[in-house]
């Protein structure tokens, strides 16, 4: 029986697993904040376009006096807490509502490769202030500790979820390069996202991926559950923590 709440070839591949995206999305490095930061002139009003539960947004919020995260899918949005300079809006990025000439920085944080990148990029450029800055950043294959634990991992990934991707998974896995990216672009350098996960962390997030949320509703059964028990027998205690790990990529852009 499909998912309830998620069928194939969805547009919102999310929201089924909103909670799990909430709570096992890692957060980004502060050192790529502190190199973006440096190219924005202003600190008003920044837009994190495809915010998902608001990893990106919270962090902008610490250095703009006002952010709009904005996702098509109401579940994300619900998942994402309150915050007094955040305001969360469900929406398509090509119809942001925000007023022409009057953010300062886009972010796309792990989304543009979502986009209807056309209708995106014109919205971008009308809301853009004058030299106002677009960036967006993707972090490719997980990589995790432990030989035999990475192992079982990685054929889950390109096996077990192999035929799950969507296409637009693949400009995750080329890092955005084959993304057209019409500003005037800011070299940037490359990030690692690392953090230390419970056997129990690694399997929210692999729980959290879109490829699981198609195999579920295709099939009705969660395909984490077999890893799980794959994990269990290899990871030792269960609240060790291992280091798991992502190359990041980041484009910047500024408009002309």
């Amino acid at each position: 029986m499909a998912h309830p709440l998620l069928v194939p070839d969805s547009d919102d591949l999310f929201s089924p697993l909103a909670r799990d995206y909430a709570l096992f999305r890692p957060r980004y490095p502060r050192s790529l904040y502190d190199y973006l930061l440096a190219y924005v002139p202003q600190r008003k009003l920044a837009w994190d376009a495809g915010c998902g539960s608001g990893q990106a947004a919270f962090d902008l919020a610490e250095y703009f006096e006002h952010v709009v995260g904005s996702d098509m899918s109401e579940c994300l949005i619900a998942a994402a807490p309150a915050h007094p300079k955040i305001e969360w809006r469900v929406g398509s990025v090509a119809a942001s509502g925000l007023a022409d000439d009057s953010v300062d920085l886009i972010t796309c944080a792990q989304s543009l490769h979502w986009f209807p990148l056309d209708a995106f990029y014109a919205e971008a450029r009308r809301v853009l202030a004058p030299k106002g800055v677009i960036a967006a950043w993707t972090y490719s294959n997980v990589e995790v500790e432990g030989t035999e634990v990475d192992a079982v991992v990685q054929e889950f990934r390109t096996q077990t979820l192999g035929a799950y991707w969507t296409p637009e998974r693949r400009h995750v896995d080329t890092q955005y390069t084959e993304l057209d990216f019409p500003f005037t672009e800011i070299p940037a350098p490359p990030y690692t996202l690392s953090v230390g996960w419970t056997l129990a962390q690694l399997l929210g997030y692999l729980q959290s991926w879109s490829a699981t949320g198609r195999y579920i509703a295709m099939h009705g059964d969660d395909p984490t559950q077999a890893v799980a028990r794959e994990l269990t027998s290899l990871w030792g205690h269960p609240q060790s923590v291992r280091e798991v790990s992502w190359a990041l990529t980041l484009r910047i852009g500024r408009k002309a």
